[in-house]
């Protein structure tokens, strides 16, 4: 059972990370270094200093602007620290200390970021992606997957797990694009699938997909009702992916298992 301590620790660094993963939201999509450049503001350009760099904290004590040209700090940066803080320390919590931990927190990683961005930006970049499946593929013995089988069928596991959360949300992307002219959402998405189907595995894929879909058409369904978008706009589906993923990963058995209860064989 994991510590106090080491669940804390963990938790203090998922805010450091979360403030890299801000940094990693903002850089990416406008295809500039994520080290090279140092912390600054984006209208003044200051460079801002170690007290105001302190995650949650300097927002608060800034009162969310700046404190060199006082423009509004986006809600995102608070936000994306304070939730990464959280489900780092939930991971440790729920994985304890070992090599599994490190692997789901990569994990946990990788799906903020693809968040934000996609939420921002209505992009899923190749230069998070392909990283991100070479490692979820590389550490598939020492992940989720590898935890109570052997190598071999953990491999298979996510193979076939990548089989269907990449290959669903392709033949659903083609099939758009044959019968009705038009996307039903990014390429990107189908990476994202291949990467949580490396992940998750079958059983997990197969709670997750569902789930993006229902919370996506929902919303969807939602802001139409209020006029908040019309018919043809889109609405990134990555986020719903991702949240899907991670709600997946952590009780996807429990909710697969639920449905079988419902709807035995």
């Amino acid at each position: 059972m994991a510590t106090a301590e080491f669940i804390i620790l963990i938790g203090l660094l998922g805010l450091a990370v979360g403030s890299f993963l801000n940094v990693c939201i903002d850089r990416l999509p406008k295809g500039l270094s994520i080290v090279a450049l140092p912390s600054h503001c984006e209208r003044c350009q200051h460079r801002l200093k170690p007290l105001d760099l302190v995650p949650v904290l300097s927002y608060l004590w800034l009162m969310g602007r700046c404190r060199y040209c006082k423009v509004a700090i986006p809600w995102r940066i608070p936000l994306g620290e304070a939730v990464t803080g959280l489900l780092f320390a939930y991971v440790a919590f729920r994985y304890e200390v070992t090599l599994e931990t490190v692997v789901v927190l990569g994990f946990v990683g990788v799906l903020i970021v693809v968040f934000f961005i996609d939420l921002e930006h209505s992009l899923i970049l190749d230069r998070v992606m392909y990283p991100a499946v070479a490692a979820a593929l590389l550490l598939v013995p020492v992940g989720p997957l590898g935890q109570g089988q052997d190598a071999l069928h953990a491999y298979i596991d996510a193979f076939l797990g990548i089989a269907i959360g990449g290959g669903t949300l392709a033949m659903i992307y083609f099939g758009a694009l044959r019968m009705l002219g038009q996307d039903a959402f990014g390429w990107g998405d189908v990476k994202l699938g291949v990467f949580l189907g490396s992940i998750l595995g079958v059983t997990q894929t197969l709670v997750a997909l569902p789930l993006s879909f229902i919370s996506g058409g929902l919303l969807g369904l939602t802001l139409l009702i209020l006029k908040v978008r019309g018919r043809k706009d889109a609405i990134p589906f990555g986020p719903f992916l991702a949240v899907a993923g991670l709600v997946s990963l952590f009780w996807g058995q429990t909710i697969f298992n639920w449905y079988q209860g419902i709807f035995p064989d």
